[in-house]
């Protein structure tokens, strides 16, 4: 059976590994890396959604800097808190 939002997952893919900073592309690239064939179409959703912010509020939230804003604490968020946490244990 094939993927009906294979585009979509190709698209986000692609701007999940040019963000603009090294530091972007390897925690978003990374992440997109290792989850975007399980993501749901919600989840799709979620991270169309962090790939438009600016990449500094981004980072900052990834990275621990600053908290993240209730509007974007959703599950892949979290995922990509999760993925942060097993770069910096290696």
């Amino acid at each position: 059976m094939s993927d009906p939002h294979a585009a979509r997952r190709k698209r986000l893919m692609f701007q999940s590994l040019r963000r603009g900073t090294s530091e972007g592309d390897f925690i978003v690239g990374g992440f997109a890396r290792r989850h975007m064939d399980g993501l749901t179409a919600d989840q799709l959703g979620q991270f169309e959604i962090l790939l438009a912010l600016d990449e500094p509020d981004l980072l900052a939230w990834a990275t621990g800097v600053e908290p993240v804003p209730a509007e974007y604490d959703n599950s892949v968020m979290k995922l990509i808190l999760q993925f942060k946490e097993t770069l910096s244990s290696n």
